[in-house]
């Protein structure tokens, strides 16, 4: 999730937590080498997209963290399936959530998110078919190495 770029611009805020919440906040900064101020951030940011979202959560992964449905795949595949379809409507959400074995109101789920971060998940999207390609054109390098 790129929460830093949603902001605009940054504004000083001042908080007081518990010893213990503020050990975990360092604790965890220092585990992900990020400071503990775009820890906070990162963490208040996603809670409330969460909140906002009831079914969503965040993943990290090797290409870093991203929307995902609870005990489902991420929201950006659920999107690209949908997109794939080639149907509108309940026909796209049906064929989205059998391809993923999903309930349609898991995505429902996605797609809500999707409406309100649609260029965050079209990057994460285009990402992945970058990623594709690259892996793609290795193989065939291998392939052509080896014939």
């Amino acid at each position: 999730m790129n929460y830093v770029a949603r902001s605009a611009t940054q504004k000083p805020f001042s908080i007081r937590m518990s010893a213990r919440t503020l050990a975990r906040l360092d604790a965890g900064a220092r585990r992900r080498g990020e400071a503990k101020a775009r820890t906070a951030e990162r963490l208040i940011d996603e809670g409330l997209c969460m909140e906002d979202h009831p079914g969503i959560v965040f993943r990290d992964g090797p290409t870093g963290r991203r929307a995902a449905l609870a005990g489902g795949p991420d929201v950006w595949e659920v999107i690209e399936t949908v997109k794939g379809t080639g149907l509108s409507g309940e026909e796209a959400l049906g064929a989205a959530a059998e391809w993923g074995n999903l309930t349609p109101v898991q995505v429902r789920v996605a797609v809500h998110y999707y409406a309100d971060y649609r260029e965050e998940v079209d990057g994460w999207i285009l990402r992945n078919r970058q990623e594709a390609e690259r892996q793609h054109s290795a193989w065939e390098r291998v392939r052509e190495a080896l014939a």
